[in-house]
């Protein structure tokens, strides 16, 4: 089946500029809404729903919590997803026998298989923590010939139909990520995904907590601290302080940066905001 159609747009406020007008926000499976974002000559969200018509496979990278997940959950509404872990093994793509009532088991078919035969968007998230010798199982869907067989399954075929598509995500950086040369060939496109400042601004971050995160992700790339806060858990702040309060929510951004980047992130949101800041705790009675 073709993809969905482009996203409603709205005027961008630069008339006759020669720019494509900004695209509404896009609804996600959960109900929050993507925003999307300038790529190339147009709008992520758009441009990702013609890399699939071209087949043109697309790997995502950026630190976790950037916005990789809900790009790709906007553009494919009929999105199937493998979470990648090194625990993740072939069943997790091709499928398994599972029991059945009353005794006996039934293969159960798994998602690369569905989206092979539905024409779907199989995303394969944390692809980089997963072993290589796993991830070969997806090699023959994606190297034009489109055909897998499934070896626990009497070596069934299974063939691709129109609009099946691959995109995967990669987190440099993650203990345990490797990105190996057989991986990264197989997609044409390697789109880095940070976060969007102007846009964590927009939904309600204070300037001061926005500039001690691009202070941290600044040091995070000269390899001075060992985390940074990305738009994840800036969005997370403000639901905290809303519900805290501005002290509060402080103190939890800071007590969320992991043990060994934590006083890094104390000091960059104190220096920003002139608040004293420790991790959140609670009180006396």
């Amino acid at each position: 089946p073709p993809p969905p159609a482009a996203p409603r747009t709205r005027s961008s406020g630069s008339a006759g500029g020669g720019r494509q007008a900004r695209p509404a926000p896009v609804p996600r499976p959960n109900g929050t809404l993507y925003h999307p974002r300038r790529l190339g000559k147009g709008w992520d969200v758009e441009e990702l729903r013609r890399l699939r018509t071209q087949q043109v496979p697309v790997l995502l990278y950026g630190p976790p919590g950037t916005g990789k997940t809900a790009m790709v959950e906007a553009a494919f509404p009929d999105l199937l997803t493998v979470a990648g872990t090194g625990d993740t093994v072939v069943d997790d793509f091709l499928g398994s026998y599972n029991p059945v009532p009353g005794g006996g088991y039934e293969f159960i078919h798994g998602p690369l298989v569905t989206a092979m035969r539905e024409g779907r968007v199989l995303l394969v998230d944390d692809a980089t923590l997963i072993p290589p010798r796993v991830l070969a199982v997806l090699y023959p869907a994606m190297d034009g010939r489109g055909v897998i067989t499934i070896p626990a399954h009497g070596n069934e075929t299974v063939e691709a139909v129109d609009g099946f598509y691959i995109v995967a995500g990669h987190n440099p950086g993650v203990h345990g990520a490797v990105l190996t040369e057989a991986l990264a060939s197989r997609f044409t496109v390697h789109l880095h995904v940070t976060t969007d400042w102007d846009l964590a601004r927009q939904l309600g971050v204070p300037k001061q907590v926005v500039a001690a995160a691009i202070d941290l992700n600044a040091d995070l790339a000269a390899g001075k601290t060992m985390w940074a806060p990305q738009l994840r858990e800036l969005l997370g702040f403000v639901k905290v302080r809303d519900h805290l309060g501005i002290t509060a929510a402080l103190a939890n951004l800071a007590g969320i940066a992991p043990e060994d980047a934590r006083d890094d992130v104390t000091a960059a949101l104190s220096r920003h905001t002139g608040t004293p800041i420790t991790a959140l705790a609670l009180g006396k009675r």
